[in-house]
């Protein structure tokens, strides 16, 4: 039986949502999965290690629009795929599975316009296993020798995101690890990609940037190792907090401006920490509430999970 997965949600921090769901399929038919991905999920990294997933395809730019149809249909017809499973409400997706002749098409209802990515995933799943599913996701890596200094505490800081609108100001980030580091000896690991460089070198050239590590020249799987084995997260809503808490890590992740419902819900390791004067589990997209983060709350709930 070959069995595929359409996922297409974009970015590390949902292919991390998906994963119980994922693993759930792979187990209730006992055989590895084949997922189709877009290639900004990071999904190639990510589960490269991952004995539910047979293989990672990529759906490439050339398969959008009308002819991009026909062309994924035939990629997916050479796989003989039996069943597939489409977490999405695409009328696109469930005719390139009828075009690819896979005989048994499991899909949320068409034409649902919007939903909670989390919650729409476990009913679907829960639907077709018969099992109550836990959202808390795991990421499945080989844990090399953690070598990192027993002295010290170790935070990664997610400083990165992926607009301006979600992204705490670097400055607070300064003044917290500062502000930590005097209270509790720390090492800092700084999760940023190339379009944070100006962030990082900052943080760098702070009191506390001495020995900081930064993820810019690292590719993801390489940063997987680092983040295992520190002690805690703190940082925006971004895909680093949300493979934290795959990988076991207690986070503490700051929602600015993002669905705190969808995605910092779904995990009993993360705290989220949203805007002063919005009702707590309801930030969601336009709060632009990076500027009402409380530094307190902060600082006081990292040196209490640090503890």
């Amino acid at each position: 039986m070959q069995i595929l997965i359409i996922q297409t949600k974009i970015g590390m921090g949902d292919m991390v949502i998906y994963l119980p769901y994922i693993h759930a399929i792979s187990k209730k038919y006992n055989k590895s999965v084949s997922v189709l991905v877009k290639n900004n999920s990071r999904a190639k990294e990510l589960l490269d290690e991952d004995n539910h997933i047979n293989e990672i395809i990529d759906l490439k730019k050339e398969m959008d629009g009308i002819g991009g149809i026909f062309k994924l249909s035939r990629e997916l017809k050479k796989r003989n795929f039996d069943k597939v499973f489409i977490f999405n409400s695409s009328l696109r997706y469930n005719l390139i599975a009828k075009l690819a002749g896979i005989k048994s098409i499991y899909q949320y209802p068409l034409f649902k316009s919007k939903d909670n990515i989390m919650l729409s995933a476990k009913i679907f799943t829960e639907n077709i296993t018969n099992k109550v599913i836990s959202t808390e996701p795991n990421l499945v890596i080989k844990k090399s020798k953690n070598n990192l200094d027993k002295n010290f505490k170790h935070i990664c800081l997610g400083i990165s995101a992926s607009g301006p609108t979600k992204r705490w100001d670097i400055n607070k980030y300064i003044k917290l690890a500062e502000k930590i580091n005097k209270k509790i000896r720390c090492k800092f690991y700084i999760a940023g990609g190339k379009n944070d460089i100006d962030l990082i070198k900052k943080f760098k050239n702070s009191s506390v940037g001495k020995d900081t590590l930064s993820f810019e020249k690292m590719n993801i799987k390489e940063t997987l190792q680092y983040i295992l084995n520190c002690n805690l997260y703190i940082g925006n809503d971004t895909g680093w907090a949300h493979l934290s808490v795959a990988l076991n890590v207690k986070a503490i992740t700051i929602f600015c401006d993002s669905p705190v419902a969808a995605y910092g819900s779904y995990s009993s390791k993360m705290y989220t920490i949203e805007p002063e004067g919005v009702e707590k589990g309801k930030t969601t997209h336009d709060t632009l509430g990076s500027d009402k983060i409380s530094f307190d709350e902060v600082y006081n709930k990292s040196i209490q999970m640090l503890s």
